[in-house]
Order: structure tokens, then C-alpha cells, then sequence
């Protein structure tokens, strides 16, 4: 298993509508995660001393090869869709890097 963690900004303007999708994620988008072999995973919202509001994400991967699951989940259309509500929503980091959209983080700390 491995711990997964990354931030990307949020747009103001599209905070209610972020949190409206993410209470009622539909079960095809659920199903395709837990297909993955995600577990555990939350997103969590903050509003930093910058003024900016950042999405925080926590998942386990519990598979064995994630390039495969992630390319699989990517190719599914229904989770395509799901990003096309999403996505708009969202501000990438300009410093994360080449291929992501979320910025990954380095985990420094875990106790069980």
C-alpha cells in the first residue's frame, strides 16, 4: 500500500458547486476508484493567509501497478465526465509537475 497526497487550488467562484458534486459523487465515478484499487481517499478544503482556497487530497493505493489503474481510470467515460463537471473548478499549481493536474506532495510524517 501506498499514501498518496496532493493539493491544487480551488476557484472561488466555484466553491458551492465543488462542494455540491462532491456530496453526491455519482456511483460509476465510486466504482471506477474502488476498480483502481483506491482506498481511503478524502479531500479536504482550505482557504490559505494567501486568500487563495486549496483542495487537499489523502487516497491509498492499494494495487500494483499504478500507472496502469490511474490510465485505466482516465480511459473510462464516465469518470471523463465526472472531470468535466471537476475540472473547471479547479486552479493547478503552476510549479507542479509535467503530466499532473493535482500537484503531488511529499509524505514526511504517518502514524498509524
Amino acid at each position: 500500500m501506498k499514501r498518496y497526497g496532493s493539493v491544487i487550488g480551488l476557484n472561488e467562484q466555484k466553491i458551492e458547486e465543488y462542494k455540491r458534486l462532491h456530496a453526491a459523487v455519482w456511483p460509476s465515478v465510486l466504482k471506477m476508484i474502488a476498480a483502481c484499487h483506491i482506498r481511503n481517499y478524502s479531500i479536504y478544503l482550505r482557504k490559505m493567509p494567501d486568500g487563495q482556497h486549496y483542495l487537499f487530497s489523502y487516497f491509498e493505493y492499494r494495487g500494483k501497478d499504478y500507472a496502469a489503474d490511474m490510465a485505466r481510470m482516465a480511459a473510462d467515460p464516465e469518470t471523463q465526465k465526472w472531470w468535466a463537471h471537476c475540472m473547471p473548478c479547479q486552479l493547478p499549481l503552476p510549479d507542479r509537475s509535467e503530466g499532473e493536474w493535482w500537484a503531488g506532495m511529499e509524505e514526511v510524517f504517518h502514524a498509524d
